[in-house]
């Protein structure tokens, strides 16, 4: 069978995600290719916030900004050298102190994401890496932000938030109805989408349990579009 648009192309790669997603073997089979591949994976299923206690933007290292993340709970067995999402952006824990994680980043993260706003006492979404025979409760999340996009509207419902947001052009064709997309690292269902802009619902629990409580209009968040979505365009 020959899908000829990309919206056909897209419902397919959303097909694909809701047959395996629950699957302990995909899960044992991510987790392996990352141990062998330095390749890390994420669900977009957010496990609590962290703190952020120091950010330093001039380093006597080689990177371009140090942060340090009082992760409390969520440090637990977390060792130098694992991989965290925060906010959606896949760092490497380079120090840790009981329960603060220091993390160190380059020019181009600071410069492609939203962790170059933040700053002390800023609050920042938090997801540790796949281990092998999780469940992928959410969509393949990579923790490679495609750009920073612009909240522009909130909508506060009786049960739920919907949030507008602006993103650049190029990365438009890659949002469809209904499918997925990681905002600060959260796992997210797209409900609408308007030229360079879309709209996604938040349930009571995503806002109570990650920072969008406290987004407002004008804020900046990470957004990496669908893996397999891109896969599936890249070859059109």
């Amino acid at each position: 069978m020959r899908f000829t648009s990309r919206e056909q192309r897209l419902f397919l790669t959303q097909f694909l995600l809701s047959s395996i997603s629950n699957s302990p073997f995909i899960a044992i089979r991510i987790n392996h290719h990352a141990s062998n591949n330095n390749t890390t994976m994420f669900t977009g299923i957010i496990e609590g916030l962290g703190n952020i206690v120091r950010f330093d933007k001039k380093t006597s290292n080689r990177s371009s900004a140090k942060m340090k993340i009082d992760m409390g709970k969520l440090a637990k067995d977390l060792r130098v050298g694992d991989s965290v999402a925060i906010n959606g952006v896949c760092l490497t824990a380079s120090g840790i102190t009981k329960g603060i994680v220091e993390f160190e980043m380059i020019s181009e993260t600071i410069k492609k994401t939203n962790l170059g706003y933040l700053g002390n006492g800023d609050k920042v979404n938090i997801e540790r890496s796949l281990k092998i025979g999780d469940r992928l409760e959410g969509h393949f999340v990579l923790g490679h932000v495609d750009s920073v996009g612009t909240i522009v509207k909130i909508e506060k419902q009786p049960k739920q938030v919907k949030i507008w947001i602006e993103i650049p052009k190029q990365l438009s064709r890659h949002i469809i109805k209904k499918g997925s997309v990681t905002v600060d690292g959260i796992s997210l269902t797209v409900v609408g989408v308007y030229k360079n802009k879309f709209s996604a619902s938040i349930i009571p629990h995503t806002t109570k349990l990650t920072n969008l409580r406290y987004k407002k209009t004008g804020d900046k968040v990470n957004i990496e579009t669908d893996i397999l979505g891109k896969y599936i365009l890249s070859g059109s």
